[in-house]
């Protein structure tokens, strides 16, 4: 009788183990596999580096970072249960500085490109095309970049809209015209400035940033043609090879969608629904 109550007990045990895990190669494994959490920067936080100087994505308003991708930030970090961090500079430093491990990840809307990817993984978030903005009434009759040859033309420096003006500047070399002159400017509102002040003839903007550039000062500018490079995508970006971060920031990205904060940000910040990838 003894024999048999100790046999179920021992039994009754090795269900519970069973329950709890698996047994593998002799040793027990308790509960789920999990992933390998992320390493951060410091603990607690997403500290990500941002360029704030890009509306309606990232800018500063009385002090306050404000835009897109900050809320957007702010809801991806909640739902890993961290708290977002925001560290403002250049956009030229952002890569270095994910590099260079100062910042968990950049979040600044950072076009996506062949070398850029090489540097960095990055997860996508929306899809955006670009606009040229030049002086109310069109005074030069821009009506596209084949226009841009001998004319001045201002863009942020290192930022994707440098590329296509120097794509454009080799064109119309090619084409045995006058080269386009590039003013490349530490932020997009110093473009924007330049243009107002006769500095530059047109500058390069995404087509979000062009509408807040016209709804802010609509007597000041207008779009000129349509829009180009309308298939592009920027996307948030971790260290090359970082995978454990990677997989953590896309699932809490996707459960930011699913939970109608991505939908509603871009209603807020007038940003086109055509541009969701999701």
């Amino acid at each position: 009788m003894l024999k048999t109550i100790r046999s179920t007990a021992q039994l009754f045990g090795f269900a519970c183990v069973l329950a709890a895990g698996t047994i593998t190669g002799g040793a027990i494994a308790i509960g789920p596999a999990r992933a390998e959490p992320p390493a951060l920067i410091s603990p607690g936080k997403l500290t990500y580096g941002v360029a704030a100087s890009f509306s309606p994505f990232e800018f500063q308003k009385d002090g306050v970072f404000a835009g897109f991708d900050i809320e957007f930030g702010a809801a991806v970090a909640k739902q890993m249960g961290l708290a977002p961090t925001p560290l403002n500079m250049e956009f030229k430093g952002l890569i270095p500085a994910l590099q260079g491990k100062r910042v968990d990840i950049i979040n600044s809307a950072m076009y996506i490109n062949p070398d850029r990817a090489g540097q960095v993984d990055f997860i996508p978030y929306m899809r955006i095309g670009n606009e040229i903005v030049v002086r109310k009434g069109n005074p030069i009759g821009i009506k596209s970049r084949d226009d841009l040859c001998g004319h001045r033309v201002a863009v942020t420096l290192g930022a994707i809209e440098e590329t296509y003006a120097r794509q454009d500047d080799v064109k119309c070399k090619a084409a045995g015209k006058q080269a386009v002159d590039i003013l490349t400017l530490p932020t997009a509102q110093d473009s924007i400035l330049s243009l107002r002040q006769g500095r530059a003839d047109a500058f390069f903007d995404s087509t979000p940033g062009a509408a807040e550039a016209i709804i802010n000062v609509p007597d000041t500018f207008e779009i000129a043609g349509e829009p180009f490079e309308s298939g592009t995508q920027i996307g948030m970006a971790v260290r090359k090879g970082d995978a454990a971060l990677k997989t953590a920031i896309e699932a809490a990205v996707q459960a930011t969608v699913k939970d109608g904060t991505y939908a509603a940000l871009l209603k807020k910040y007038n940003l086109p629904a055509s541009g969701s990838i999701f």
